[in-house]
């Protein structure tokens, strides 16, 4: 049953008649037709008081929203609330660009799920990114705070659904999205750098390591000075760009000479080529030299000043050379070892004349404090003068300056002070490409501060930690959704010029305004300032339109 409008021409004009029709099914035909119930009469000549106390008996009838709606009581526009957009709308645009939703979508043809799992992985990837929250708190974050096109509402199971996909496909997305963002972003993947970071579990006892499901969180040498903790390693490759590509977790006592075996072979199935890896001296060692150069890739790696093997780095640090200056301030003195015979190593000398000088300031107050205990040792006897020598040489910074003569007493050991003036200021690079010039090896090596940038924003951005379980497999899913995070920051700040901090909270600022009508809810954009239309167009992203959500209209009693 509805109102209808009948037009009849007449000489004055056209003639509008408001009449009372139901919808009637013909007995034979089955076929609808209208039906008059009742005529109102000329639409200019009704007396709409009549019709409004007509509408109000009805309205007995109704409900209070139905009779809101039906009379015009109450606020017609009403504003209920609004919700965060500008930077989750950014990272979906991103995620599409890349192409991560295609990918993931092409890996769930091939299992049966009910849930939309690449949505759900998405609004994890967004949290850790924007508000990173445990997966219970994100189902008042997606329902309540922020719009996810695409999804209204998530449970925690839903979640950890999603969770069990993502590392039951790691390798198959981990390889799809690499080619996908390299491709689209023309990365250069010729240089890989790679470091490890740890992240700690604040529980007392570490995993059974004999127990599959819960093995990963073990002590070990702990990179956030808590070796008390139990804790897991976290791996990373990422491009001279910045942009992560890769990354691994092992437990969490895994030492960094173990790991290149399984990482060359990882990197060497996606048949990239010839690629050179950066690493830090906690990589280095013979074996892991040798794997480096598989599948025709390349190293350059730190060396340890104080440690190897006999005769290196103190021989090369001594050889004869002239330094050359490198555009940063830095002087630079490429070393040869052995250059025609099977053990062949090139070795690249860098001195800083700043840190060289706080070195050599650094020490000369240490000396100072040890002649002083070695002259009030002159003043001591027996006992006393025992304790006093042995605590000078057990002491961790003050014992390595000293010697004992021949009859016992203690100087100062100046051989050990003439080697430390020898590494004033210095640090030492080692390459296998010949094809690279000193300064691009020296340049090459510098640029592993793009990945300690990468694990301080996992700690302090993404808060990678407090990690909220304890099962091996969802810790390494944790890891993933931490990458794809890292990932989709990381080319943001790449392509607008600006660190994901300012970026996150400009884009914050852009809401959607939920407005109550008798239609149902309107969910309008607000307006885009300078800066977030600026920040679209440099990542080549549509904006959010400017009316996100419009009910279906309905006839009113105003329409009459």
């Amino acid at each position: 049953m509805y109102l209808r409008i009948s037009k009849t021409k007449q000489k004055t004009g056209v003639a509008e008649y408001v009449q009372l029709v139901q919808s009637v099914r013909h007995p034979e035909t089955g076929v609808p037709r209208a039906q008059v119930i009742h005529h109102f009469g000329r639409r200019d000549q009704l007396d709409l008081a009549v019709l409004r106390r007509l509408i109000k008996n009805i309205a007995r009838f109704l409900d209070d929203d139905e009779t809101a709606a039906t009379t015009g009581e109450g606020s017609p526009f009403e504003f209920v609330g609004a919700r965060a957009m500008g930077a989750t709308w950014l990272l979906d645009a991103l995620w599409k660009r890349l192409e991560i939703d295609q990918e993931l979508q092409k890996l769930l043809t091939k299992r049966d799920f009910s849930t939309p799992i690449e949505r759900l992985l998405f609004a994890m990837v967004a949290n850790r990114a924007l508000a990173p929250s445990s997966k219970l708190a994100m189902e008042d974050w997606v329902a309540k705070d922020v719009v996810i096109p695409g999804l209204e509402a998530v449970s925690s199971d839903q979640l950890y659904r999603a969770m069990d996909f993502l590392l039951e496909a790691d390798a198959e997305i981990q390889k799809a999205v690499f080619f996908n963002v390299a491709n689209l972003l023309n990365l250069e993947v010729d240089v890989i750098f790679l470091d490890t970071t740890s992240t700690y579990f604040e529980v007392e006892n570490p995993d059974d390591p004999e127990d599959p499901k819960l093995h990963l969180r073990r002590r070990g040498k702990s990179k956030d000075n808590h070796p008390e903790l139990p804790q897991v390693v976290v791996g990373f490759a990422i491009t001279r760009e910045g942009i992560p590509v890769r990354c691994w977790t092992w437990a969490g006592n895994t030492n960094d000479q173990t790991v290149i075996d399984e990482v060359k072979r990882d990197l060497n199935g996606w048949k990239l080529g010839r690629v050179i890896t950066v690493a830090d001296t906690g990589f280095n060692s013979a074996e892991n030299r040798r794997k480096l150069q598989t599948a025709g890739g390349h190293y350059i790696l730190g060396e340890k000043l104080r440690t190897g093997p006999k005769g290196l780095p103190v021989d090369v640090l001594s050889r004869a050379g002239r330094f050359k200056n490198l555009d940063d301030d830095l002087e630079i003195k490429e070393v040869i070892v052995d250059p025609e015979g099977a053990g062949k190593r090139r070795f690249v000398v860098v001195r800083n004349p700043d840190e060289a000088r706080r070195d050599k300031a650094k020490r000369g107050d240490i000396l100072a404090e040890v002649r002083r205990r070695l002259d009030a040792l002159k003043e001591l006897n027996g006992e006393p003068h025992a304790k006093a020598e042995c605590a000078l040489r057990s002491h961790e910074t003050f014992g390595r300056y000293v010697a004992q003569t021949p009859k016992g007493r203690l100087t100062l050991n100046r051989e050990k002070i003439a080697q430390e003036e020898l590494l004033d200021g210095k640090y030492l690079i080692s390459s296998s490409d010949d094809s690279l010039s000193a300064e691009d090896v020296v340049r090459g090596y510098k640029a592993l501060w793009r990945i300690e940038r990468a694990f301080r924003d996992l700690k302090h951005g993404l808060d990678i930690r407090p990690v909220y379980h304890r099962l091996s497999d969802r810790i390494r899913a944790h890891v993933l959704l931490c990458w794809l995070a890292l990932l989709l920051v990381r080319v943001a700040e790449n392509e607008s010029k600006q660190t994901w901090r300012t970026l996150r909270a400009e884009m914050g600022r852009l809401k959607v305004g939920i407005h109550q009508t008798p239609h149902g809810e309107i969910w309008q954009t607000g307006r885009l300032t300078p800066a977030q239309q600026a920040a679209y167009q440099s990542l080549q992203l549509d904006p959010p339109p400017k009316n996100y959500l419009i009910p279906t209209p309905r006839v009113a009693s105003s329409d009459l």
